[in-house]
């Protein structure tokens, strides 16, 4: 996705600004719901990580704002938050407080990257198609943790890994219905559409009483005085561990590319990629001291640029918003998941259609990324994906006789990735 900005001068036409802040903030404002939801299930309250979430939102866009100036959105990234989640804390068995631990060490590496060199020798020696391939992988594993939420699939007989669940279930229902109220507002770019979704359906599941005892969230303002109690937790005590280590490179090379792709698609100016994505790094590194898993640039931004946002005052309206929605909390126990779920199935839809980038034409340039794609979702693990499509670009290309296409920085990239399923396989 790229847009292209018609301004050349630094005249700021502030009306515009402010309008595309809105429309940005309304896009992705669901995010102060989804988020903490997603970190319930790694065992952060969510009455608690909702104040996270809402302060590394702002505090992002307000480094965007100031360091970049540029009309780039930050909340905690989802798909990011299912890493941190489902790979780091349900599939490895760590804890939040060793996965908050993880989130600082790699956005620390995140930091160096940035702010040297590296950041451009990475962007020129990653190859588009593995970078649309991450994207595209991280957006399905989204769409399988929304039908699973939904209870639209779930663990199959001997026959299938899953199958279709009960249809006839409230709970499926009330989900079916928000998809398809969020679908069409979102196909009519009707302004805040995905919270329009989430209102009606928790609106309709309160009425019915459908799925309000798994919502799982209590939120009041008076719960503020108990925030710093989930702030400055990352538990180092396991550093030097092999688990440890895996998953800082894992949590490190997807900071880093997703990043890196998410930012080339969005900005209207290439010349505010370097301090956008230094910007990024920094809200990154600040994040796991607050208590979320790690903030990225929302796709969502899309909404604001496309609606001529040009400058950090698209962000700056956009972190103003996010502090002003700290007096409207209270409803966010009102929200079940089947509320939640269409959202996040529609959103991994869209990342996947990064997938449009690559050339299918290419075997052995759309086969690495084919693994990524479905390997993260089928696995449920995000670094495993990443790890089979970086190992396999390069034996395709030496396959075909494309050798020059691979640079010596992603042979080393390869290499790491390569020892980390040799290590996954001995060790773990």
């Amino acid at each position: 996705m790229s847009f292209k900005s018609s301004h050349k001068t630094k005249r700021i036409d502030y009306k515009t600004e402010i309008i595309a802040g809105i429309t940005g903030f309304f896009a992705i404002s669901y995010i102060i719901i989804v988020n903490p939801m997603i970190l319930a299930n790694a065992g952060i309250p969510a009455d608690l990580s909702v104040f996270a979430t809402i302060f590394s939102s702002a505090l992002g866009c307000l480094l965007m704002w100031r360091w970049a100036d540029a009309p780039i959105i930050m909340t905690p990234g989802m798909g990011v938050n299912a890493f941190f989640t489902y790979t780091l804390v349900v599939a490895m068995e760590l804890t939040w407080q060793q996965a908050i631990a993880i989130s600082i060490i790699s956005s620390v590496l995140y930091l160096i990257i940035a702010f040297t060199k590296l950041s451009t020798i990475f962007s020129q020696a990653i190859p588009g198609s593995l970078k649309a391939g991450i994207t595209a992988g991280i957006g399905l594993f989204l769409v399988t943790i929304g039908l699973e939420k939904a209870h639209l699939i779930q663990q199959g007989g001997s026959r299938s890994l899953l199958a279709i669940g009960d249809l006839s279930s409230p709970t499926v229902l009330l989900a079916l219905f928000g998809l398809v109220v969020t679908l069409i507002l979102f196909l009519r770019k009707t302004p805040g559409g995905f919270i329009i979704g989430i209102i009606l359906t928790s609106v309709l599941g309160v009425v019915f009483d459908i799925g309000q005892q798994q919502s799982g969230m209590s939120v009041s303002l008076a719960h503020l005085a108990q925030y710093p109690s989930i702030m400055f937790k990352g538990d180092f005590s396991s550093l030097f561990t092999l688990k440890f280590l895996l998953a800082v490179f894992s949590m490190t090379m997807i900071l880093v590319f997703e990043s890196m792709g998410l930012l080339e698609g969005l900005l209207p100016e290439k010349s505010q990629f370097k301090r956008a994505y230094q910007a990024s790094a920094m809200c990154t590194f600040m994040s796991g001291f607050l208590g979320t898993s790690p903030t990225v640039a929302a796709a969502e931004s899309a909404s604001g640029i496309e609606s001529g946002g040009r400058t950090g005052v698209m962000s700056l309206t956009a972190g103003s918003l996010f502090l002003i929605s700290l007096l409207f909390i209270p409803l966010l126990s009102y929200v079940p998941e089947a509320a939640i779920a269409p959202v996040i199935i529609i959103t991994g839809a869209l990342m996947m259609g990064a997938l449009q980038s690559i050339n299918f034409g290419d075997f052995s340039d759309w086969f690495p990324a084919f693994l990524i794609t479905v390997l993260i979702p089928l696995t449920g693990s995000i670094s495993t994906g990443l790890a089979f499509g970086f190992v396999a670009y390069p034996l395709a290309k030496i396959a075909v006789g494309q050798t020059k296409k691979v640079s010596g920085t992603l042979y080393i990239l390869a290499a790491l990735f390569l020892l980390q399923l040799i290590c996954d396989a001995v060790f773990l």
